[in-house]
């Protein structure tokens, strides 16, 4: 007995020791991926999919939807540069971060979610992620020639955790430090139990200059340009409707391998118009070079004129496989008539998309059937494996034919004579304690009529989609009160959550981290300006954020977040509409574009002006 004791003794101890030894095993890179490898190696000389040899010069004139009040993208006041769609053409990263290649504005573009060096040169971190350590190149300058240094990199998680918009506070909730190890260290700290995805996190934050801020309100909204560095700088603004951007000769980073052959252009015009309409008749005139086309009726039929014939403008449908938004139309879980998971499915039955993507899209969407469409995150068929044990530990609190049934979403002939779905809805809503009293559909126990309140930011092309919906609504004697509202105007009631329905894009990420919480966490189910706009409050959903977070490999990850997914499609928070794997692109034929696609990004910023090749 005593020996057997004594050997499980020492193996206890050995086991240990490798526990302790393994926890102090570190990894020196020079980017970070929070699964897997890193597709490029250390001594990189450029993405494979750029032009490293493109010639610079030349303007690129581009086109926004909508308006901005500010150039400030740190806060929440006013709806700056980064509230706009300008983002996805990629030359609005004006404060270059530690890490690029996984924020908002600049995704690598045959990888998904990696983070490579930018001011940082290094990142160091042990297994466990308890803390991260980047290294700074000492050549890092912010545009009006003063050095980057550990000390902007801490005042800068301090500034926007403290003072910016709630986005920084919530995904920094688990980053309890920042310190200057050197001038040219910066440690960071984490806690809690999700950390694989917080040096991502830490490495994509904007670094602000100090010296400048000590100076300035950070908290203002406003048209002047702050000091950052990027590429470019902002040199002209037309409040509202133009912002001109001019290529920094002396940028400090134009020469690492991240920055080969991207920013090519000398200048960078935006131009925001209100109206998608009036904007498409100025690209035809070639007031602008660029259009994005979201609306598949007029892709399918606007381009029949003079510059298409001749050949002066492209354009193509361009596969990619960028994890797509959420679409839908959300339903605000903070008024009381939505509290009854069976009002919010009827109102999803009177939703007819096969009618809609026939008549009014040509047939060009695919149903949005996940929460994170277009990605390896969606959950299929019925949970097995992982996934099914990580649910049969909340089976009491989820619907059984969660278990035995994958989730679908009613789909009608096409026709427009939705009866059946009428039928279904009505039937959700008396099980609800709704009927229909005098052509209204009225709270039995109240007497009061049903009625919703739908907000949604000024879009000619949405109205088409809500319209149909409205009128079915309207069949079974549900009020509406629907109101298509400015930029700005909308921007505060969605800060506020002033709305019964609305229509939003989340965007998603190829490995969802933190944001998850913003999302979808009871905690930030009150936040003003965050991003939980149906109000999700659920012990079990908040169980699988926390599950997803903290898992350990990718089999570990993917299962927690199918069972997400599953859940949130449940439990019909929203009402989903459509996706399209695809970017439809018109150009003017002025541009040499690299050969290589881009698969997780437009691509815009490794063009280049043809008139400059030689």
């Amino acid at each position: 007995m005593r020996t057997s004791f004594f050997a499980v003794f020492i193996l206890m101890l050995c086991a240990f020791g490798h526990a302790a030894e393994h926890s102090k095993t570190t990894v020196i890179s020079h980017g970070y991926l929070p699964f897997g490898e890193l597709k490029y190696p250390k001594d990189f000389q450029h993405f494979d999919y750029v032009n490293p040899n493109a010639p610079k010069g030349g303007e690129l004139k581009l086109y926004a939807a909508g308006t901005f009040s500010s150039v400030n993208p740190y806060i929440l006041k006013g709806k700056s540069l980064a509230d706009t769609t300008a983002y996805i053409f990629g030359y609005l990263e004006l404060s270059d971060s530690l890490l690029t290649g996984a924020s908002p504005y600049h995704h690598t573009a045959d990888e998904a979610q990696s983070g490579y060096g930018l001011i940082a040169e290094s990142i160091e971190y042990p297994l466990d992620r308890q803390w991260c350590i980047f290294t700074l190149r000492p050549q890092a300058r912010f545009n009006d020639g003063k050095k980057i240094t550990a000390e902007d990199v801490v005042f800068s998680f301090n500034t926007l955790k403290q003072d910016g918009h709630p986005r920084f506070a919530i995904a920094l909730q688990n980053v309890d430090s920042a310190k200057a190890l050197s001038p040219d260290r910066v440690k960071f700290e984490f806690s809690g139990n999700n950390r694989r995805a917080l040096p991502l996190t830490v490495g994509h934050l904007p670094v602000l200059p100090k010296h400048y801020w000590d100076k300035h309100d950070i908290t203002r909204g406003d048209f002047t340009p702050s000091v950052m560095s990027n590429a470019y700088t902002v040199s002209e603004v037309l409040p509202g409707r133009q912002i001109t951007l001019r290529r920094d000769p002396s940028y400090w980073g134009k020469d690492l391998p991240v920055n080969k052959g991207r920013y090519n252009f000398d200048t960078v015009v935006i131009d925001f118009y209100r109206d998608a309409q009036v904007a498409f008749e100025a690209f035809k005139t070639n007031s602008y070079d660029i259009h994005l086309d979201y609306i598949a009726k007029h892709w399918a039929t606007a381009y029949d004129f003079p510059a298409i014939k001749s050949g002066s403008v492209k354009r193509e449908a361009i596969k990619h496989s960028e994890p797509q938004g959420t679409q839908a139309f959300f339903l605000n879980l903070r008024k009381p008539q939505f509290q009854d998971i069976r009002v919010r499915e009827a109102l999803g039955l009177l939703f007819d998309f096969e009618w809609t993507n026939k008549s009014i899209f040509n047939g060009a969407y695919k149903r949005q059937t996940t929460w994170f469409p277009n990605s390896n995150n969606t959950a299929t068929g019925i949970p097995q494996g992982r996934e099914l044990a990580l649910l049969e530990q909340y089976k009491a609190q989820l619907p059984a034919d969660l278990f035995s049934k994958p989730f679908q979403l009613p789909m009608t002939d096409g026709s427009g004579h939705n009866r059946n779905q009428l039928r279904q809805a009505l039937a959700l809503f008396k099980q609800a304690g709704w009927d229909i009293k005098q052509q209204k559909l009225v709270k039995v126990s109240t007497g009061e009529q049903l009625s919703l309140d739908i907000v949604i930011n000024h879009n000619p092309g949405m109205e088409r989609v809500i319209q149909p919906w409205l009128r079915n609504l309207e069949k079974i004697g549900i009020n509406t009160n629907y109101r298509s509202i400015d930029s700005s105007s909308y921007k505060e009631r969605m800060d506020k959550f002033d709305y019964d329905v609305t229509v939003l894009v989340l965007s998603q990420q190829a490995f969802p981290g933190p944001e998850l919480k913003e999302y979808f966490h009871s905690s930030y189910a009150n936040t003003i300006g965050g991003n939980n706009f149906s109000g999700i409050s659920n012990p079990v959903i908040d169980g699988l954020i926390e599950t997803t977070l903290s898992a350990d490999n990718i089999d570990d990850y993917r299962a927690a977040i199918h069972a997400l997914d599953r859940v949130l499609l449940w439990k019909h928070y929203i009402i989903p509409h459509w996706y399209l794997g695809y970017h439809r692109i018109a150009w003017w034929d002025k541009f040499g574009r690299p050969a290589a696609p881009s698969l997780y990004n437009l691509g815009t910023d490794t063009w280049w002006s043809k008139s400059l090749e030689e």
